[in-house]
């Protein structure tokens, strides 16, 4: 056996127990250190080139959260404003009783003397009053319950009641119109420069077969005209061919008329007068 230095061999195992002291222990203190002559004997260490860096690597997202829908309002429907309907008002007309004042009384087809006598009235008859002339000066009566009409003067008969509450009715309501003869021709009028007041009314005569004369007034004109600032109804009876008709200043609404001729059967159909 060989012989070790007991001194060296002292230093190496004094080396060995700090070495095994320092691996079963942390560093708490980093500033402890061998002697240089324990550190020159230990085998050499590399020592590293270079420090490890740690490199963090984001992990993406494994979702991407979805955005909170937001409810979107339904649109409100407009409500479609209701038409309002406006309801006719239809005037209500009163029928009166009245009765004849005279003896005898003509009813006529038309509201006004010029037109053709229909038939007549005994004095205290009683009859039923169903329209009038847009004056009431005239009113269109009938018996009761009856339904052959006529036109007699306001004057002779005695009325229940108010007569504007009858309803105003055309003249041409009870009017006989002839199968045998054209309406008249030649139709023309003029206004007077000297007095604009007056139209005279022109047409062609009537020629009638023998025996077909009324015997009464042959020519009606139904005129409206212009009377205090109003259009008022006249019809004015003509034996000629030819008549007057007074028409005045004044009023907005025109003047108009239709003239008509009569037979014994009844009236031609009117014809419509161009009025000046």
């Amino acid at each position: 056996m060989k012989n070790i230095d007991c001194s060296k061999a002292l230093f190496l195992l004094t080396i060995g127990i700090l070495l095994i002291q320092g691996a079963c222990r942390p560093n708490l203190e980093p500033e402890l250190a061998a002697p240089p002559e324990a550190l020159a004997a230990l085998p050499s260490m590399t020592q590293p080139t270079s420090t490890a860096t740690l490199t963090v690597t984001p992990v993406p997202p494994t979702a991407t959260p979805s955005p909170t829908s937001t409810a979107t309002p339904l649109p409100t429907d407009t409500p479609t404003p209701t038409a309002t309907f406006t309801p006719t008002i239809t005037p209500t007309y009163a029928i009166l009783r009245g009765e004849i004042i005279p003896e005898r009384a003509n009813c006529r087809y038309g509201p006004g003397a010029a037109y053709l006598y229909k038939y007549g009235l005994v004095g205290g008859s009683n009859l039923e009053v169903i329209g009038r002339d847009e004056l009431g000066t005239w009113v269109l009566i009938q018996a009761i319950g009856g339904d052959n009409p006529c036109w007699v003067n306001a004057e002779l008969i005695e009325i229940t009641g108010d007569v504007i509450s009858l309803e105003p009715l055309d003249p041409h309501i009870v009017q006989a119109w002839s199968p045998y003869y054209a309406p008249l021709t030649n139709v023309s009028a003029s206004r007077d420069e000297d007095d604009p007041s007056k139209v005279t009314v022109f047409w062609s005569p009537l020629v009638l077969c023998a025996g077909d004369d009324a015997e009464q007034v042959p020519y009606v004109i139904e005129a409206w005209v212009c009377r205090d600032g109003e259009i008022v109804f006249t019809p004015i009876g003509a034996y000629q061919a030819v008549a007057e008709v007074i028409d005045e200043p004044g009023c907005e609404a025109p003047s108009h008329g239709r003239i008509l001729a009569a037979e014994k059967h009844g009236y031609t159909k009117p014809v419509e007068i161009p009025w000046p």
